[in-house]
């Protein structure tokens, strides 16, 4: 797997605590949405740190953007990310990931794990082709939606976020179980795409399965 060096271009945060970075893009670099890449950040003490970050721009874009979650607490390498400015470099390796479009279906996410399914709803968006896809969004307050105002302008009613710590009467409260599946699955016989905390995805297959979606039909990054 070969790896790259990209400039940042430009960021700006799209949450309190999303980052959205756009770089440059290789000659000849290509990828499919919902596909990932290892980041490393070309400074002292992390050029050998690698993290995994999903691709959010389209293949057919000029640049490379990304979107991601930062963890001041953490003192690593999202938060060193916040502090880059335009100019500052990272290494890529070449794209590569499991989740991507086999066709209609719900998506489901939790908090940063929406990130793979941007570029594919961009993507769907590009080509009129998002009729019948439902997006089921869960995060923790609504000021952690990513991308609120661009999801309901992609799906209207087939967005539908719920919040575990915040009660809010534009949204449902709690968690993604089993009768809120029951609820807002749109149909159980199409794709079921989820990405998210590991534990979170173990919990909504098995909720899944006990209502009749088909192992098939489950589509997850690989764990």
């Amino acid at each position: 797997m070969m790896n790259h060096t990209v400039s940042i271009q430009d960021t700006g945060f799209v949450t309190h605590d999303v980052l959205q970075i756009k770089t440059d893009r290789p000659a000849n670099f290509e990828f499919t949405p919902g596909q990932a890449t290892e980041v490393a950040v070309l400074k002292d003490g992390y050029s050998n740190k690698k993290r995994p970050f999903t691709f959010t721009s389209l293949p057919s874009d000029g640049f490379l953007q990304f979107t991601i979650k930062i963890y001041p607490d953490h003192n690593g390498v999202t938060d060193k990310i916040q502090t880059l400015e335009q100019g500052d470099q990272l290494e890529i390796s070449d794209a590569w990931g499991a989740i991507s479009y086999k066709g209609p279906g719900t998506f489901i996410a939790g908090g940063a794990g929406v990130t793979p399914f941007i570029s594919i709803f961009k993507d769907l968006a590009d080509r009129n082709q998002l009729d019948e896809n439902k997006l089921l969004f869960a995060n923790k307050r609504e000021r952690d939606i990513i991308l609120d105002s661009k999801f309901n302008q992609w799906l209207g009613a087939d967005f539908v976020n719920i919040l575990s710590e915040e009660h809010n009467p534009k949204h449902a409260h709690g968690r993604i179980d089993k009768e809120f599946l029951k609820k807002n699955l749109k149909d159980k016989d199409k794709y079921v795409y989820i990405c998210g905390p590991v534990p979170m995805i173990n919990s909504v297959k098995e909720d899944l399965l006990e209502i009749g979606v088909e192992k098939e039909q489950i589509i997850t990054e690989d764990l």
